[in-house]
């Protein structure tokens, strides 16, 4: 298995790529600002082929490059139906104050020719891999996590660099902007909701194996158990049901 990530623009969002090893069929996760030519070169290293964009919300830092990646590689782009507007109209999910900052040079945005939508447990199997979604709003309203099984060596390329033996965890989970190593997204831009954000944690992240690697939208690699353990979001939550992928 092989995963490839880096960070992209100004907001340094983690953008990923997922495949069963080099030479094969990929998935791009979050291609950000100024992703596209950081995705062609892992493909060219790997000789890889991306055949699916999964964004984990439609905040202008993961989907930047959505159309762009998805044209080059003729990529089926899978997205969750509340936040796919913001594929179009990526500034109604931010504050209007910045607009000229992020877009001075007159970018403009557009869905790719081929979106699917998410739904609440769906499984999406694709480029050899399974990957489970967990509806997770509260950072937007469609945001969601990926989880995949780790099936097994995993080679990792590029950064966030491992941090441990992800080839021991059940899961990697891709978790966006609802899990980050000591913190948590934020809830006070457009379609963000805090009470709902810790409900998404309690009855999606809580009732998660230990062991699981969470690759978050921005900064280094954690898991579950160190998050469960060191996280002061996560105090007090009362997990929710048992679940598995």
């Amino acid at each position: 298995m092989l995963v490839a990530g880096f960070p992209t623009g100004v907001f340094a969002a983690n953008c990923y790529l997922v495949a069963t090893g080099p030479g094969e069929d990929c998935v791009v996760v979050d291609p950000g600002q100024d992703a596209a030519s950081a995705v062609d070169e892992v493909v060219r290293e790997h000789r890889l082929r991306p055949v699916a964009v999964l964004l984990t919300h439609g905040h202008l830092d993961h989907m930047w490059s959505v159309l762009p990646v998805c044209g080059s590689y003729d990529a089926t782009c899978w997205v969750h139906p509340a936040d796919r507007p913001l594929l179009a109209d990526p500034l109604r999910g931010l504050p209007p104050e910045w607009a000229g900052a992020l877009l001075g040079g007159g970018q403009s945005f557009a869905e790719p020719d081929d979106v699917r939508e998410l739904t609440d447990g769906a499984r999406v199997d694709v480029a050899g891999l399974s990957f489970t979604v967990d509806h997770t709003p509260g950072h937007t309203s469609g945001s969601v996590a990926f989880r995949t099984p780790v099936e097994g060596d995993v080679r990792g390329a590029g950064a966030p660099t491992w941090t441990g033996q992800a080839s021991a965890a059940p899961e990697l989970m891709f978790a966006g902007d609802l899990l980050f190593a000591g913190s948590i997204g934020r809830t006070d831009l457009p379609g963000g909701d805090h009470p709902t954000m810790l409900r998404s944690l309690a009855d999606k992240v809580l009732p998660l194996d230990d062991r699981i690697v969470v690759l978050p939208g921005h900064g280094d690699q954690t898991t579950i158990g160190r998050e469960r353990q060191t996280n002061p979001f996560l105090r007090g939550l009362v997990p929710g049901p048992a679940r598995s992928g």
